[in-house]
């Protein structure tokens, strides 16, 4: 592995335009600085143009994975562990941070530093190990949506999965008009669930001040009760979703901004506020389940319910509202639906970026979406119904298993002003990167040993 900070820079910040014919091909080329922005003096309209690229990400924060384990921490816990998905937020803010300002910075993605950066062999292990971990998340989406459509309209399990994979041909049709109707449909989607989601919590009627004391002032209990601890994890190991990280670093570049220094600074302080702004909508997801989770269920006893499956027989007959069941599957499948969009934009992104393979668009999307079709078919045709769960939890080990994978080269590389120029992490900011992937590698860890141990 050749060093980081001995790499010459890849975008010399100059104030005066940098020229594409200095750099290798960009990033998502198709789409890359795509989107015109407003010149307006007002800070409003610019930030407009800015808006997308942060929700395009936040999906992977409210999927199917995560829905597993708030439904679990609620149903068991009440609102206890409403902290621990605060305490994954703020992570997952200061990540995404760090991946978009490394995107506009370098005017690469992660997945091209990585292979620019490093020797064949060990750039070679970090795209099996992402094309894994995508794999793995879709196989949640997948499984989500085929679930949601079985609860909706009872069409088998193995048909739902066909079905979800023709999602990819939705992202050709909106990809030839433009970047943007990508980003409407998935917007679109992500106001259905809250929407969605909102009537669930008024149907429920939480608690407000056990709720405010559940997000606000963590219980000893998170640690001390292994139950809760392991779900505890489970939450965190959900969140952070390595596929977003490289797929935030190439899709900020779609914004026409100006290669310039000045132009930086300002798609930097934009991007951070589209990033936090929806992150902070799926703050509000994950919580909305979990005080659904516990308000009706652990509320009323049933304290083992963690599948999908149950929840969606329990909620109206517990709420005493007929749609209740009805609205959570549909968000459900909303849910499901958005996820696999963005894993497929970001399959293509680790594929461009890691084996620059040359190959048609809708070729390129055919092969990622496959290679989570795929298994989950043959998966769910020899399994069944009762396998979906347990493919679930099994998604989220391994994306928890491949996503240091991801955070320590993000962190070593917005670290180095070599790469990053005046953009580079400042001492206190990167001792938090450094902080925060350490916990994340050894959480993780922990829960896969616990899972390897079967104290689930």
């Amino acid at each position: 592995m050749r060093s980081i900070t001995s790499a010459p820079p890849l975008t010399p910040l100059k104030s005066e335009s940098i020229p594409r014919a200095l750099h290798a091909e960009p990033s998502l080329p198709e789409v890359n600085a795509s989107v015109r922005l407003s010149r307006s003096s007002q800070f409003w309209r610019r930030l407009l143009g800015f808006l997308g690229p942060g929700f395009l990400i936040s999906v992977g924060y409210m999927d199917s994975g995560n829905w597993a384990t708030d439904i679990a921490g609620g149903s068991r816990f009440g609102y206890t562990l409403l902290f621990v998905i605060m305490a994954s937020n703020l992570m997952a803010i200061l990540l995404q941070s760090l991946s978009l300002k490394l995107g506009i910075a370098t005017e690469r993605d992660l997945c091209q530093l990585c292979h620019e950066e490093y020797r064949p062999r060990v750039s070679f292990v970090l795209w099996i190990c992402a094309e894994i971990a995508i794999a793995a998340c879709d196989l949640a989406e997948v499984i989500g949506s085929a679930i949601a459509l079985e609860l909706l309209f009872q069409i088998p399990l193995f048909y739902g999965v066909l079905i979800t994979g023709l999602d990819v041909l939705l992202i050709l049709l909106l990809q030839r008009w433009g970047f943007r109707y990508i980003e409407a449909l998935v917007i679109a989607l992500i106001g259905t669930i809250i929407a969605l989601f909102g009537v669930q919590v008024f149907l429920s009627h939480p608690h407000l001040l056990p709720i405010l004391r559940g997000t606000f002032l963590p219980s000893t209990a998170i640690v001390t009760n292994p139950g809760m601890l392991y779900i505890a994890i489970g939450i965190l190991g959900a969140t952070v979703m390595p596929h977003n990280l490289y797929l935030h670093s190439s899709i900020v570049q779609s914004r026409n901004y100006k290669r310039t220094l000045e132009g930086k600074r300002e798609a930097v302080k934009m991007s951070n506020i589209d990033s936090a702004l929806a992150l902070s909508v799926a703050f509000f997801v994950n919580a909305a389940i979990l005080i659904v989770a516990a308000a009706v269920f652990h509320r009323s006893g049933h304290y083992e319910v963690a599948a999908i499956q149950d929840a969606y027989k329990l909620l109206s007959p517990l709420v005493g509202a007929a749609g209740a069941s009805t609205l959570f599957a549909v968000a459900l499948l909303a849910s499901g639906q958005n996820s696999s969009i963005t894993g497929t934009l970001a399959g293509q992104v680790v594929m461009e970026g890691f084996v620059h393979l040359k190959v048609a668009p809708w070729l390129r999307r055919m092969i990622t979406r496959s290679l989570a079709i795929i298994p989950t078919i043959i998966v769910v045709a020899i399994t069944g119904e009762e396998g979906t769960e347990k493919l679930l939890i099994l998604s989220q080990v391994i994306l928890s298993l491949q996503l240091s994978f991801a955070v320590i080269p993000l962190v070593l590389f917005t670290g180095s002003r070599a790469r990053m120029g005046e953009f580079v992490n400042g001492r206190k900011l990167q001792a938090l990167a450094w902080f925060t992937a350490a916990l994340i590698a050894v959480l993780n860890i922990w829960l896969l040993f616990q899972t390897a141990m079967g104290n689930q």
